[in-house]
């Protein structure tokens, strides 16, 4: 197989032939026809994210064909296709996994972090831990789903019911959180980048009511607002924006310090809160609205070689909508 590693912090992915992965009991694997590339990926190999098992094969938005199965296990069947996401197993004996509550397990996996991901042709996954994508057609339109549209719908629950939202950071999840802001019959409020023309088109085309630069105030109060952008100075913005009672939620995994800020902004029952990882339950939830929402993708499709060039692509902001790597010799 082959595959894109990570042996250090800031250092650029290394293409390697690895013998093929076999899988141990509980596990499949996944011939990969995509895989999505999210801010996470870039954290992890800028060394934002503390502790990554290293060398390590990033990428976790992985759409593929099963076809191994480990010992024990029955399904997912050899052809399925399954979409693998950010949290690769649980302990399931910590009080967070006994609350229902997986996401914040004390002993997790996550994939291409702390187990290896899918900047390759081939991956392997435990068996418990992958969705088949019944109606999902096109892998790389689905592999955007496994964690900007997962971890967006998450932070889309922690907002509420909020019919005005503020979208801050018009990235990848973004542009799938807007659709279905828009079928649910929500108003979505675009911030992004200021002079952001190519993002603010997007906004525009998606059916976002306004959108602007993220120094830009909105034309009426939100009811909760998104940030998916990692700037910690946005949160005092998004909290000037959200009205009395209002809620910001910070969906990414790493954010720069959040400033000092006036108790006002705070005042008058607006609250802030973070979203951790995912839960199975959100990724069969969301599954299931991302068919009957129609979501269209837009993506950037990048050589599984051009690994580097798509990061830096990203790191830059010269992307619109989501990039996705296309392994080559996935057959092999």
């Amino acid at each position: 197989m082959e595959a894109m590693v990570l042996h250090g912090p800031g250092q650029p992915l290394v293409r390697e032939t690895r013998p093929l992965p076999q899988p141990a009991a509980g596990q499949v694997r996944v011939r990969i026809e995509a895989c999505g590339i999210c801010r996470t990926d870039l954290h992890v190999v800028d060394g934002e994210l503390p502790h990554p098992a290293l060398p390590i094969v990033p990428g976790h938005e992985i759409v593929g064909i099963v076809d191994a199965l480990g010992p024990d296990v029955g399904l997912p069947a050899i052809g399925t296709r399954v979409g693998v996401s950010w949290l690769a197993h649980t302990c399931g004996v910590c009080p967070y996994c006994g609350q229902d509550q997986e996401n914040l397990c004390d002993a997790p996996l996550f994939t291409g972090y702390t187990f290896d991901g899918g900047f390759a042709t081939h991956a392997l996954a435990d068996a418990d831990f992958v969705f088949p994508l019944t109606g999902l057609d096109d892998p790389v339109a689905a592999a955007p789903l496994m964690c900007a549209g997962l971890i967006g719908w998450r932070a889309l629950r922690a907002a509420g019911n909020a019919p005005h939202i503020g979208l801050y950071g018009f990235g990848a999840a973004a542009h799938i959180l807007a659709q279905v802001c828009r079928w649910q019959g929500r108003t979505v409020y675009a911030f992004t980048r200021p002079g952001d023309q190519a993002a603010q088109a997007l906004a525009r085309e998606l059916g976002a009511a306004w959108v602007g630069g993220s120094d830009e105030a909105p034309p009426r109060p939100l009811d909760a607002a998104i940030l998916f952008a990692p700037v910690g100075a946005l949160v005092p913005a998004a909290l000037a924006a959200v009205r009395k009672g209002g809620r910001v939620v910070c969906g990414g995994i790493h954010m720069s310090d959040i400033p000092a800020f006036p108790y006002r902004l705070l005042w008058e029952e607006r609250q802030v809160v973070s979203v951790a990882n995912l839960a199975r339950k959100d990724g069969e939830e969301f599954l299931r609205i991302a068919s009957a929402a129609g979501i269209c993708m837009h993506t950037t499709r990048y050589a599984l070689a051009d690994a580097n060039r798509a990061l830096a692509d990203l790191r830059e902001g010269r992307l619109v909508g989501a990039a996705v790597l296309l392994p080559t010799g996935a057959g092999q």
